[in-house]
């Protein structure tokens, strides 16, 4: 199949595309119709030898540059992007199976927003400077060389340049290993960046599987490893990271709770759960799946999702009426199954869905659980697809020490009409990305992370600087020198 911006090689090295059949062969599958859209290669050591030597070459000469200079390159891939997003939403969709209708309002444009916004604060970091009497200390903020980002398989646009933008701006390059179920979409992002006129080299795209990142991260020409992914990899990689003392930000999982009190905006309340669970089929990492909904609303709420969910159009991802689309991949689609006959066998109350479609590709009907209780696998496992658990409760305290029991802690919300108590459940979630009266708002301006095992580091806003960066600090004497002999 020929589709619009079809990369053409695996990998992005250098400033030009580079092939080595030698790899092992990687299909690209369009996750609407099962179709095997392209083939790539995984990256053999002389790919990632190459990749590795072109960051390390490239990264001297781009920090040298000033951060007008660097954040005015940004820029430029950022409008590059909006121009071209149409055809990256594309890609997207043929990479992801999200709908049309999503890919082209969240997923080039998340990235674009990330490029200007880093871009615009690339010449604003600067140092400090300390006054110690006579004497002073002044700091400089420096790029900490080569980072490794390795991408998830749901928002390849987004997280290729939520890694990379803060990176660059800070005077580091990057090698980029994209999911191998979803690896088209960096590729693109790379050739964007070097037509904007990032100089070759500073960002690199390699496939892969595991043992393409293994090699990555323990590779000691590397400074800095950024991971988006689960929990079991995230601590793999924390781990391998750790034994060469590298920076590492963890962005993982989690098993949100999303609570709706009795005086909540009804079908706010009802958008939010949706938004939560079913935007891009369930497969996103903040997904408020476990929805604690008070009692004196638990029919109102449930009857108005019911209704909403059958307005859900599930159909050609490229059709931008669809609202609804597949799983990303078989296996994906498998393991959803897999938890939802756990959450029948349990004895959650099935109130919608729980099928998988009759039609080609990986399609999964929206899916509904009433009545689940806090030892339900269905309340404790992150499970990546469109399944809502929805369970009750009766007072604030009760609900706040279940919403807080569970080793995730990425994001949680709440639904009320009460803003002192709104305001009091937030300061109480252990959780790092809160909402009121909203779900998954995830806008560059906002630092992005989770506490416990959803990760360590934060993405986006001013504190991702922070995780891209280090800082040195220079004593000045003015005085003469003291010394006992």
């Amino acid at each position: 199949m020929t589709y619009p911006t079809q990369p053409t090689a695996s990998h992005f090295i250098d400033g030009e595309y580079v092939e080595d059949t030698a790899g092992t062969p990687i299909d690209v599958i369009y996750p609407a119709t099962g179709e095997v859209i392209g083939r790539l290669h995984s990256a053999t050591p002389a790919i990632i030898e190459k990749a590795l030597t072109a960051a390390r070459r490239a990264q001297a000469e781009w920090a040298k540059m000033s951060g007008m200079e660097r954040g005015r390159i940004l820029r430029r891939a950022a409008d590059l992007m909006r121009e071209r997003n149409h055809e990256l939403s594309v890609l997207e969709t043929y990479d992801t199976g999200k709908p049309y209708q999503e890919t082209s309002v969240a997923d080039a444009t998340s990235a674009a927003d990330a490029l200007e916004y880093f871009g615009g604060m690339a010449a604003t970091l600067t140092g400090q400077h300390i006054q110690l009497g006579e004497n002073w200390v002044y700091t400089r903020r420096e790029p900490l060389g080569v980072c490794v980002g390795i991408g998830a398989w749901n928002y390849p646009t987004q997280i290729a340049c939520w890694k990379g933008a803060p990176a660059m701006a800070c005077g580091n390059a990057m090698v980029f290993k994209p999911s191998e179920t979803t690896p088209l979409c960096a590729l693109k992002v790379a050739e964007i960046l070097v037509e904007a006129g990032l100089p070759k080299g500073v960002y690199n795209v390699v496939q892969g599987l595991g043992d393409v990142g293994a090699a990555l991260v323990t590779d000691p020409r590397v400074d800095k490893v950024s991971l988006t992914g689960s929990v079991l990899t995230g601590k793999k990689v924390y781990a391998a990271a750790a034994a060469g003392m590298k920076h590492v930000t963890m962005e993982l999982g989690g098993k949100s709770p999303l609570l709706v009190f009795d005086d909540a905006h009804l079908d706010n309340a009802v958008g939010g759960a949706i938004l939560g669970n079913f935007y891009s089929s369930g497969q996103v990492c903040s997904n408020g799946t476990r929805v604690f909904v008070q009692k004196g609303i638990k029919d109102a709420f449930l009857n108005r999702l019911s209704e909403r969910l059958e307005r859900a159009v599930i159909g050609d991802p490229m059709d931008p009426a669809t609202s609804f689309g597949p799983m990303v991949s078989q296996r994906q689609m498998e393991i959803v199954e897999g938890y939802i006959a756990k959450g029948i066998e349990d004895g959650a109350r099935l109130v919608c869905g729980g099928s998988r479609l009759n039609r080609d590709g990986f399609w999964l009907q929206p899916t509904v659980f009433a009545d689940v209780t806090d030892d339900m696998t269905i309340a404790r496992e992150e499970i990546f697809g469109p399944v809502m658990a929805v369970l009750d409760f009766d007072s604030e305290e009760e609900v706040m020490l279940r919403a807080n029991a569970t080793e995730f802690g990425l994001s949680a919300g709440v639904f009320t009409s009460d803003m002192t108590r709104a305001h009091r459940v937030v300061a109480g979630f252990e959780a790092g990305s809160c909402f009121i009266n909203s779900y998954n708002d995830a806008p560059v301006e906002a630092p992005f992370g989770g506490v416990k095992m959803s990760g360590v580091g934060r993405e986006n806003s001013s504190a991702a600087i922070e995780h891209y960066s280090q800082l040195k600090s220079v004593f000045v004497r003015m005085t003469d020198v003291e010394a006992p002999y």
